[in-house]
């Protein structure tokens, strides 16, 4: 360990409810195989960062309220009742299905103009606001996604009240999650609910970088015709066959009031540290010409050479020149989204994180 990464000098926020999420696999082209996104994800990162020496502070409850600042209201009750719906309608002990799947998605084509209703069926209310079959709830899944938007939270407080950096280690991830809708791992938008956290202490404009190596279509939908709330994003190119397939193209660039405050910056499969970092810069020199208050970074790590299922190839290195021009634009609460490759998960995160506290260049006090 170098001595930098000995002296990590950031505040860890974390709750062990996040590892009550257990998704039990995911299911992809009709079939249901292990999943990447497991509890073991934050026990790696949780390891590295205390060895670090970071300090680790307790999630602090938030009520639910909160969550609406950014999803539709119906979307928070599904999340918070549809295990207990599924257990009560006998699924998994009748039809032994031991976690909730959607298998029919009310599309505008299904629809074809017709009001959306909501269905009676449990097994056909999850196909309103789950898009993919790959995000699967359990038994613990609430607790954990609460849990995950409660780390969020805090660490935007912690930044809202002058720390110059703060570290959400959330799982499950939230850039995929939308205003009504979630899928891609993620349920509730950690990242858009520290943004907006941000903002409701008094930051006038917030700036979102997501270097996750896919798309955060989530975080993109929520703030898209907002002006106070910059979301900016380096992935792999959807129009590669990557996921989200959909959204995450040069041309979406925000609309109504905001209008030219997204900027998606595709990059092809294989880019490495130099084609990467580029991109990055170009994020950030955006962020300073804006003069944001405070930065929100979307975490993922899953962009690493070193993950054999990686799209991209940056190094730890890479992470860390990341992490340090992100941290020399202001407050940074960074919010933890991808990374699977359990054997580099923790270095990777310390790399980056290692790169914030050397970049930071001021705090400021919200409160």
């Amino acid at each position: 360990m170098t001595s930098a990464a000995a002296e990590l000098d950031i505040d860890v926020v974390w709750s062990k409810d996040c590892l009550l999420h257990v998704p039990g696999g995911e299911v992809w082209l009709g079939v249901r195989d292990d999943g990447t996104e497991v509890p073991a994800r934050a026990e790696v990162i949780l390891g590295a960062v205390t060895l670090a020496g970071a300090r680790i502070r307790p999630a602090a409850r938030h009520q639910e309220a909160a969550l609406r600042s950014v999803h539709d209201g119906a979307l928070v009750e599904h999340l918070a009742s549809i295990w207990v719906d599924w257990q009560s309608g006998g699924y998994p002990a009748d039809y032994g299905r031991d976690r909730v799947v959607p298998y029919v998605f009310p599309t505008k084509g299904m629809l074809a103009g017709l009001p959306l209703r909501r269905p009676a069926a449990t097994h056909a209310q999850t196909g309103v606001f789950c898009y993919d079959t790959m995000t699967l709830v359990g038994p613990g899944s609430w607790q954990a996604i609460k849990a995950a938007a409660d780390a969020a939270l805090t660490a935007a407080e912690l930044v809202a009240g002058g720390a110059p950096a703060a570290y959400a280690l959330c799982r499950p991830p939230g850039h995929h999650a939308g205003p009504a809708a979630y899928g891609g791992s993620c349920y509730l938008n950690n990242a858009a609910l520290a943004a907006q956290a941000l903002r409701q202490a008094g930051a006038a404009q917030v700036a979102v970088i997501d270097i996750d190596a896919h798309h955060g279509n989530g975080t993109q939908a929520i703030f898209y015709d907002r002006a106070d709330v910059w979301y900016g994003s380096v992935h792999v190119d959807p129009a590669a066959g990557w996921f989200p397939h959909f959204m995450g193209f040069a041309d979406e660039c925000g609309a109504g009031e905001g209008r030219g405050a997204t900027c998606n910056l595709p990059v092809e499969p294989g880019t490495g540290d130099a084609g990467w970092l580029q991109a990055v810069g170009e994020l950030c020199r955006q962020v300073r010409d804006r003069r944001a208050d405070a930065i929100v970074v979307s975490l993922g790590v899953d962009a690493a050479a070193a993950d054999p299922e990686s799209p991209l190839q940056v190094t730890k290195d890479g992470y860390r020149e990341a992490g340090r021009r992100i941290g020399g634009l202001g407050p940074v609460v960074a919010v933890q989204e991808g990374g699977y490759d359990l054997p580099s998960l923790g270095g990777l995160v310390l790399a980056a994180l290692d790169g914030i506290c050397a970049g930071r260049t001021r705090s400021v006090n919200f409160c």
